[in-house]
C-alpha cells in the first residue's frame, strides 16, 4: 500500500508524463510544419513513449491499491525558432524530468517504501538514455548548422528511429 505522500506524488508524475507526451506530440506537429517528417516522427515515437511511462506510474498506483487522479494539462507552446533550439528544449526538459524521478526517489527512501523505490529505478535508467539521445541530437545539429539543407541529412536519420 503507498502512503498518501507517495501517492501524491506519483499521480503528480502521472500528470507530467502526459505533459512530457502532449510537448513532444507539439513539437512533431510544429517539424511537420517545416516538412522534416524524420524530426516529426521522431518526436511523435518520444510522444508515445512519455504517454507508456504516464501508464506505468497508472499501472503501478493501481497495483498499489492507490487512487489515481488525473489533473489539468497545460498546453506546451507551439512554436520554436529552430530545431536546434527544439532539442535544446528537448533536452532540458529531459534533464527536469530527471529531477522529478530522483525526487520520486528520495521520497521513496524516506517512506521506506522498497517496492516503489525498486520501480523507480526503471525511470533512473531510462531517464539516463533520454538525456543522452537528446543531448547527441543537439551536438549533431551544432555540426552540420541549423539550416534547411544540413537538417534534411539528419532528418533522414533520424526517420529510422522505430
Amino acid at each position: 500500500m503507498l502512503s498518501k505522500t507517495m501517492e501524491d506524488a506519483l499521480n503528480r508524475q502521472v500528470n507530467r508524463e502526459l505533459y512530457s507526451s502532449y510537448l513532444y506530440l507539439g513539437m512533431s506537429a510544429w517539424f511537420e510544419t517545416l516538412n522534416l517528417k524524420g524530426f516529426a516522427g521522431w518526436m511523435m515515437i518520444q510522444a508515445k513513449e512519455e504517454r507508456a511511462h504516464a501508464m506505468k506510474f497508472y499501472d503501478y498506483i493501481i497495483a498499489r491499491q492507490g487512487k489515481v487522479v488525473l489533473d489539468t494539462i497545460e498546453a506546451p507552446k507551439a512554436k520554436w525558432s529552430s530545431a536546434g533550439k527544439v532539442f535544446e528544449e528537448v533536452y532540458a526538459h529531459e534533464q527536469k524530468v530527471t529531477g522529478m524521478i530522483n525526487n520520486l526517489v528520495d521520497i521513496a527512501i524516506r517512506e521506506k517504501d522498497h517496492a516503489t523505490f525498486e520501480v523507480l529505478q526503471w525511470f533512473v535508467k531510462e531517464q539516463v538514455e533520454e538525456e543522452a539521445n537528446a543531448v547527441m541530437i543537439c551536438e549533431k545539429i551544432k555540426t552540420i548548422g541549423d539550416t534547411p539543407g544540413h537538417l534534411f541529412c539528419l532528418d533522414h536519420e533520424l526517420s529510422k528511429r522505430k
